[in-house]
């Protein structure tokens, strides 16, 4: 078998995802795979899903890791090269982080996520 698939009718899962959803969001977003996406890198069924995402449809990004890791200039440039693809970023926030340090870089509160769900599937219909 070649990567699972055993005749050239099989489904590629990446891809039946990809047509099937109407909107895509990862949340969270941790740096590895942040800097994966905005390197174009597919080795797992998300980014590969990504990969092949039609930047057309909304896909929304919600960021979450240490303070230090969210301030490193590296970041910046991933979430610009994301954001220049026309994916939506949802801003990380200001709270206690799982490493016990208070700082920028905990994911969004699940009811912000879901309003701007809420918002682009309205603008879809």
């Amino acid at each position: 078998m070649n990567g699972g698939w055993s005749a050239m009718q099989d489904p590629v899962l990446h891809i039946e995802l990809r047509r099937w959803a109407d909107l895509m969001v990862i949340a969270p977003l941790d740096a590895n795979t942040m800097a994966k996406l905005a390197n174009g890198l597919c080795d797992n069924l998300l980014t590969c899903t990504v990969r092949a995402w039609d930047v057309n449809k909304p896909l929304l990004f919600c960021p979450a890791m240490n303070t230090l890791m969210w301030e490193h200039p590296i970041t910046s440039e991933h979430v610009e090269r994301l954001i220049n693809l026309g994916y939506t970023h949802v801003s990380p926030i200001r709270k206690t982080l799982a490493c016990k340090d208070t700082g920028v870089g905990a994911m969004a509160e699940v009811t912000s996520i879901v309003t701007l769900v809420k918002d682009h599937l309205e603008k879809m219909t």
